[in-house]
């Protein structure tokens, strides 16, 4: 689809799946509209493709794939994961001189920073982006901070950004003395902050980036701190849409993100599938909405998601908020367990499932030929303040290595 200039009045015209400005939200929703099926590979040999130009790489590649990413694309991973996880097992196959990231842009900048010079991570489609990531730009983050020393509440202020951020806001991250956190260490790295500005009993503040609900699940869920506690940083408003008052009184600066897909899980779906299937366990990832993560019955990072459920007993009932392309794959691998997901007009992570087949074959023979193509490069000076935050975050306690 293509997108075109309409008159006033006029219907609008189609839309495609990366824009701003569609749906309610005119500020934040975007390629969150449901593609519907997905397409099939383009050509019937490219799975042959795949496989021999994987082949005739061998040791020279070492292709990453996110538990988001279609099967057609996992089928060829050396590894899966979360983010994280993934830009640390780059990191830790030196002899792989190329690196192929089948996930989202963020990702890859992760894996660029922690893997060494003599590796060149590219991303098969440079137009799969997020939609989180996307919603704070670091000029709007500079400006934030600015705002905030002027009202006078930085210098008590530290920054917590998740995983799911570009390069550029994990560098002003480091710069500011602040950690990254990922859904399974929020709790411990959030704690870790407020330590360094008086304590969670204090009057300090964590200005969390760009997850407003991952922020506030774990604010609240985990540290004990009330909704009150929580004020929300619009980028697109002045001073943010807070007075003073607000600013002088919050202890979670949230910033205005979320997550296209988990952001739209909802209570009622929550509701509809206690109502339609008997002893049904509810289990969500923390960028839910607060209401949601309040009604389920076990809350968790992908790695958790997959983990709980794979320790569960055979028969059990479970409806999962997550990206759905994992959801489907976990009814594939337990099915003894009854696995549906919990909202029927949820889909696909758009801009994750640009990584397709066809991009991943055009990547790998492109190598196979002694082309480059689409290298993610990050930036010396950007890579190394971002690095300091990830030092930061990787010397917390507990299990850092999971998204």
């Amino acid at each position: 689809m293509t997108t075109t200039a309409t008159a006033p009045g006029s219907a609008p015209a189609p839309l495609p799946l990366l824009v701003l400005g569609q749906g309610t939200d005119l500020h934040t929703e975007r390629g969150v509209e449901c593609p519907g099926d997905l397409p099939a590979a383009s050509d019937p040999d490219l799975v042959a493709r795949a496989r021999a130009a994987k082949a005739a790489l061998g040791d020279s590649v070492f292709v990453l794939g996110h538990h988001y990413q279609r099967d057609e694309v996992i089928e060829f991973a050396d590894v899966t994961g979360d983010s994280f996880k993934l830009a640390r097992d780059a990191a830790a196959r030196p002899d792989a001189p190329h690196i192929v990231f089948c996930g989202v842009h963020f990702m890859a900048e992760s894996a660029d920073i922690l893997t060494s010079d003599e590796q060149t991570v590219i991303l098969p489609d440079l137009a799969a982006g997020c939609s989180m990531a996307d919603m704070a730009a670091i000029a709007q983050v500079e400006d934030c901070w600015e705002q905030l020393a002027e009202a006078g509440v930085a210098d008590r202020t530290l920054p917590v950004t998740y995983m799911n951020s570009s390069a550029a806001i994990k560098a002003f991250t480091g710069r500011h003395g602040g950690t990254i956190c990922t859904s399974s260490n929020a709790q411990t790295a959030l704690e870790w902050a407020f330590e360094q500005v008086g304590g969670v009993d204090g009057d300090g503040k964590v200005l969390f980036l760009p997850d407003q609900h991952l922020g506030r699940n774990t604010a609240v869920r985990e540290l004990g701190l009330s909704l009150d506690d929580c004020v929300v940083w619009d980028p697109h408003r002045p001073h943010g849409g807070l007075t003073p008052e607000q600013l002088a009184g919050a202890r979670m600066i949230l910033w205005r993100g979320h997550c296209s897909v988990h952001g739209r899980f909802t209570v009622d779906a929550v509701e509809t599938a206690r109502r339609e299937i008997p002893g049904v366990r509810v289990i969500v990832h923390p960028e839910c909405r607060y209401e949601v993560v309040e009604l389920a019955d076990e809350v968790g990072s992908t790695e958790k998601i997959i983990q709980t459920i794979a320790a569960a007993p055979d028969g059990t009932s479970w409806v999962v908020g997550t990206e759905l392309n994992l959801v489907r794959r976990l009814g594939t691998m337990f099915p003894n367990q009854r696995i549906t997901f919990l909202e029927k007009n949820v889909c696909y992570c758009s801009t994750m499932n640009r990584i397709d087949l066809p991009h991943l074959v055009w990547a790998l023979e492109s190598l196979v030929e002694g082309r480059v193509v689409n290298p993610i490069r990050v930036d010396p000076t950007v890579a190394a303040e971002a690095r300091a935050a990830l030092d930061r975050m990787l010397a917390l306690p507990g299990r850092t290595h999971r998204d």
